[in-house]
């Protein structure tokens, strides 16, 4: 798979053109995945394409981030394991899991990473919402967090809560690239071969793990149709002055 880089709709870096959107069916390897994002970030920090937004799954793998701990890959056998230049420990990709790979212009948009990191979250917690799911973050704990009230409550007497979403990325000249992703119906079970994301005391879920009848199209669209309103708001995302 490879896909053209295209021009930019236009030239004011303060306005971004509308991302590309690339939907790529049937299963994308690793390494091919970021070498188009690699070479997309330099276009677009180039000014020579538009930002990305590329819908992608992977075979069954495993990606070590940055602050990965070797401890935490609990079944090295298992799967391919590839160590990546995003943020973040452990996590696993494979089918049924929407990867949601990002190339946007951080640079145009605030230069803020952390109101970066912010909108991602909110992006997952507005399409989650499209079902109906109640989508959290929690301090300490990356990614996007569910409360389980169908499930037996903790020891401590807490609410159980699984992660339905990670989240993971780089940036190179100010342009992002890895991104998110969301479980749609993976098999769960592929996950106990690492420590996902390094957290040892809560579960994964998945959209049809919560008992709802979709399928990726229905999570892609979501996507699409949250994308502007989260991304569209000041760029500053509320910076305090100075």
């Amino acid at each position: 798979m490879s896909q053209p880089l295209k021009s930019p709709a236009q030239s004011d870096p303060a306005q971004p053109a509308s991302p590309e959107w690339i939907t790529t069916p049937g299963l994308t390897g690793y390494d091919e995945a970021v070498r188009f994002m690699e070479d997309r970030a330099e276009a677009i920090a180039r000014g020579e394409a538009r930002e990305c937004i590329w819908l992608v799954e992977h075979p069954p793998l495993y990606t070590a981030g940055t602050s990965a701990r070797p401890e935490d890959l609990t079944d090295p056998d298992r799967f391919p394991v590839h160590t990546s230049k995003r943020g973040g420990q452990y996590t696993y990709h494979g089918p049924g899991q929407r990867v949601v790979y990002v190339m946007l212009d951080v640079g145009a948009r605030g230069r803020d990473v952390r109101c970066f990191v912010r909108q991602l979250e909110a992006w997952v917690i507005a399409t989650l919402d499209e079902f109906n799911i109640r989508g959290e973050i929690r301090d300490g704990r990356v990614g996007v967090w569910v409360t389980r009230s169908d499930k037996p409550l903790t020891a401590t007497g807490a609410p159980q809560e699984d992660k339905i979403a990670a989240i993971g990325i780089r940036l190179r000249k100010w342009v992002s690239f890895h991104g998110i992703s969301i479980n749609v119906e993976p098999d769960l079970d592929h996950f106990t071969g690492i420590v996902p994301c390094g957290i040892t005391d809560h579960g994964v879920t998945s959209l049809v793990d919560l008992g709802l009848p979709v399928v990726m199209e229905d999570v892609d669209l979501a996507l699409r149709r949250t994308f502007d309103a989260v991304f569209a708001a000041d760029p500053t995302c509320d910076k305090p002055a100075g």
